[in-house]
């Protein structure tokens, strides 16, 4: 019982604070492309240290979760609230199998053996179950956009929801040669393989990867596959009715 609570809670806690940084990182290579300045105000509080802006993700959370939640009164509240947590959660779902390593515990800490940094590890259909779980976010696209009763809302959702269906294909196009190459859809067996071959998959497969990496920023509908949250068209795509904690999700 204690294993899988901390496995769930070293994998929300890793995953939050990656994406935090990960988007943090993104505005910084957006500034130095566009010749500006980037966030790098936001230190160690009640301090002048700025620690270039390390402090702006913590910043940028807390400012979400201290913000005044408001339901429109013109939405389906069932379905307003059902949206971001079912991307939320497919999110965070879809991590379960993934392998974040293997450690041995101190003896005192009553764990038998090393502590595998999954929390269901050994799926024989890991890569399959990635690819269903992502899917179902989807649904909560299309969930929000329809209980906003906001015209740019739902054209949002459907754009959002056409272009994740479409681009599941190449996604999963680029993975096809990693499975055949390692002869398992286990991602453990995968990694293996990728260390006798002693090359990244990447690099063994580069034309999958580069198809991959283009599917993969039309999934995230970032530029320059932003259509499902043009803001000269949509105001603000699928979340545009969404504020604090739900717009965060």
């Amino acid at each position: 019982m204690i294993e899988p609570l901390l496995k769930s809670a070293l994998l929300l806690g890793a995953l939050m604070t990656a994406a935090a940084y990960l988007v943090l990182l993104e505005r910084w290579i957006a500034a130095w492309v566009q010749d500006r300045m980037g966030p790098n105000r936001v230190g160690v509080p009640l301090t002048k240290i700025r620690l270039f802006g390390l402090g702006q993700p913590i910043a940028d959370g807390g400012k979400f979760l201290t913000k005044a939640e408001f339901t429109p009164g013109h939405v389906d509240r069932v379905m307003y609230f059902v949206g971001p947590l079912a991307i939320f959660v497919a999110a965070l779902a879809a991590f379960a199998v993934v392998p974040l390593g293997s450690v041995v515990l101190p003896e005192s800490w009553g764990f038998d053996g090393p502590l595998h940094l999954a929390i269901a590890p050994n799926l024989d259909v890991g890569m399959i179950y990635i690819f269903a779980v992502g899917s179902v976010a989807v649904y909560g696209v299309v969930l929000g956009g329809w209980a906003s009763n906001n015209k740019y809302s739902f054209y949002g959702a459907i754009r959002s929801s056409a272009q994740l269906i479409s681009y599941e294909i190449p996604l999963g196009l680029g993975i096809l040669g990693v499975i055949l190459a390692a002869g398992s859809l286990r991602l453990e067996n995968i990694i293996v393989e990728q260390a006798r071959l002693g090359v990244w998959n990447a690099m063994a497969q580069p034309l999958g990867f580069i198809v991959f990496c283009v599917a993969a920023f039309a999934e995230a509908a970032r530029l320059p596959f932003d259509l499902p949250e043009a803001e000269q068209e949509l105001v603000g795509g699928y979340h545009t009715e969404y504020l604090g904690i739900k717009l965060m999700m």
